[in-house]
């Protein structure tokens, strides 16, 4: 994975196979190295594009010294050794043979723009992956005082990435990630949701005048299906403007099929029976939690998408768009939820004018001068 170098750094020895990225750098190095005017002709990286220290030495080398006569090259090893010994400040354990090496191993110098095309595109992959994977690391962050200013501001960053990415590789149509979205993760604060979600279905079912407050709940925001299913009972009920109390939900409960997994109706009645504090408290703790879960199932579908070598940045941003849009839905629902009422318009003052006052007021005025 592409990553900031460290000065120290030896890594020419590579552990295990190298990645396919590691022999497109060795080819566009070499071309470089072999035909250092192709430089113009490469666009879009940096040094720190690379996936080793030593690559992105001799890029910064080769991008920084100027380039050589090609006559003069043709003929001696000078501009090669200027490079190597300034890539060694960078990365000591690099030689004069590895040089030699990367020379030969690239098949066609003039095919340089291509090599550095997949090299940008293995960088934004793994741009893409870091900024998925800050975003769920956020989401669990409990020291965070606003939880869900602090993960939208992660998402728009995420979204950012994703917009640099297709300014760079524009997405084609119909071009899909292939790569399987995992599964919606389970709320963390699982036994704290199901006990606000309780408290929201009693106090809806006392209270349901209030359900017409929270418009922007939806089933789909509560952890448990019973308490979801029993939630569209509700604000059907509602809707229809007939009786709501614990045993009409009940009814309905029955009549759209929630009671046939063996829940007892019983139980039902009981936790319709409990209220406490408001709907719109409870509404707006079951969104915040909807909106954290969907933001942390965006981020891992877009890791999963990013650590798919397979994808191409085509598929990685048109996945990425479509996982940030579930993120877009909840958070037009979040803000309609928490938009506090504008402030009332200030009155324009009186005018004054000189003359005598008008017939509303000289009345009001003899008044108050005959009670004093």
């Amino acid at each position: 994975m592409p990553h900031t170098p460290e000065p120290d750094e030896d890594d020419l020895d590579a552990i295990g196979p190298p990645q396919p990225v590691f022999h497109v750098e060795q080819a566009l190095l070499g071309a470089l190295l072999l035909d250092p005017h192709r430089l113009g002709d490469v666009t879009g990286i940096a040094a720190d594009s690379f996936s080793t220290a030593a690559h992105a030495a001799l890029f910064a080398a080769i991008s920084t010294l100027p380039p050589p006569d090609p006559a003069e090259h043709a003929k001696n090893t000078r501009w090669l050794d200027h490079v190597l010994a300034t890539a060694r400040e960078q990365a000591r354990g690099l030689t004069a043979s590895y040089l030699h090496t990367l020379i030969q191993v690239c098949p066609w110098p003039r095919h340089a723009p291509a090599y550095a095309r997949m090299v940008e595109a293995e960088q934004a992959r793994g741009r893409l992956q870091t900024a998925a994977k800050r975003l769920v690391q956020t989401v669990h962050d409990a020291s965070l005082l606003h939880p869900v200013q602090t993960v939208l501001a992660e998402a728009d960053a995420l979204a950012a990435v994703v917009d640099g990415i297709a300014a760079r590789f524009p997405p084609r149509a119909g071009v899909l990630s292939r790569t399987a979205a995992p599964p919606p993760p389970a709320a963390p604060d699982y036994m704290e949701a199901i006990e606000e979600e309780r408290l929201l279905l009693a106090t809806a079912t006392a209270c349901p005048a209030g359900i017409d407050a929270v418009p922007w709940l939806l089933p789909g925001d509560l952890v448990v299906p019973l308490h979801a299913g029993v939630w569209q009972c509700l604000t059907a009920l509602a809707r229809r403007r007939e009786p709501v109390d614990p045993v009409t939900v009940l009814w309905e409960a029955q009549q759209r099929g929630l009671l046939d997994d063996g829940s007892d109706p019983g139980a039902v009645l009981r936790m319709l029976a409990e209220p406490a504090g408001s709907v719109e408290h409870w509404g707006e703790r079951a969104l915040q939690r909807s909106l954290l879960a969907t933001a942390e199932h965006t981020g891992q579908q877009i890791m999963a998408y990013a650590g798919d070598p397979a994808n191409t940045p085509f598929q990685l941003v048109v996945g990425a768009r479509r996982a940030l849009a579930d993120i877009g839905a909840v958070r037009f629902r979040w803000q309609h939820a928490t938009a506090t009422a504008p402030p009332p318009r200030p009155r324009p003052a009186p005018s004054t004018r000189a003359g005598p006052p008008t017939t509303t007021v000289a009345p009001a005025a003899h008044a108050a001068r005959a009670t004093r």
